[in-house]
């Protein structure tokens, strides 16, 4: 998955390259994730909490460039697609799982 726009800076920058387990459900606070938002646009982003009422809290890590949970509220749990491995290009190498 390609990385476009600067959400998730400085942990992840435009242009990065990223493998991603599609599938599953992450459910730990600081996990990389894939979620798709209300528009239907997928987005990396980073789990904060899981509710007991099925609903995810995600933001990025820059918080003046990202649209997440901060404007868009919890989001389903459907709406995760997947959890980020690692970054592939250009800087190799996981990806932390805290900001």
């Amino acid at each position: 998955m390609l990385v476009r726009g600067p959400s998730m800076a400085p942990a992840l920058r435009h242009g990065d390259h990223l493998l991603v387990l599609f599938g599953g459900r992450p459910t730990r606070a600081g996990t990389v994730v894939v979620v798709a938002l209300p528009d239907a646009t997928l987005a990396v982003k980073r789990l904060v909490r899981v509710d007991g009422a099925g609903r995810v809290w995600v933001e990025g890590d820059n918080p003046f460039g990202s649209s997440d949970s901060r404007t868009l509220g919890a989001l389903p749990t459907e709406s995760l697609r997947g959890r980020v491995l690692m970054r592939l290009w250009p800087r190799p190498g996981y990806v932390r799982t805290s900001p």
